[in-house]
């Protein structure tokens, strides 16, 4: 059982150094927006994805580049071998996740001497990047 469990613990890491991840935290545009970005770019090719973003009208897609450019370093970091990956295209957005982060309430004046909240909000962004398997 020993011996397996050897064996599945060997294979995650394998799979794990393929991947590379990357984070953005608490990046100060609603999550809505980011997502609309975020679902452009998800499951693109890496040089792609980044065209995509350069090209994005979208302030969002400004921050998302950058993030994009850090998860790219971190593949490279992990996989110093397989470079000419990145340029053959085997190298994609796997999965591209945007949850809300923390909320700014703020106050503003209303009719009739009422207040009304404003609510300045966050995201936080993680890119994973994969290698597809080349089948043979």
């Amino acid at each position: 059982m020993g011996a397996r469990k050897h064996l599945m613990a060997e294979k995650y890491k394998e799979a794990k150094k393929q991947t590379a991840i990357a984070k953005l935290n608490d990046v100060p545009t609603s999550p809505r927006k980011m997502r609309l970005v975020a679902d452009t770019i998800r499951g693109v090719e890496v040089n792609r994805a980044l065209d995509l973003l350069k090209f994005s009208k979208k302030e969002a897609s400004i921050r998302l580049e950058v993030l994009l450019k850090s998860a790219i370093a971190n593949w490279e970091a992990k996989n110093p071998d397989n470079a000419k990956d990145l340029d053959n295209g085997n190298v994609y957005v796997k999965t591209i996740m945007v949850g809300p982060g923390r909320t700014l309430k703020r106050i503003r004046p209303c009719p009739q001497g009422r207040a009304g909240r404003i609510r300045k909000r966050s995201n936080h962004v993680t890119i994973i990047l994969d290698t597809k398997t080349v089948e043979a």
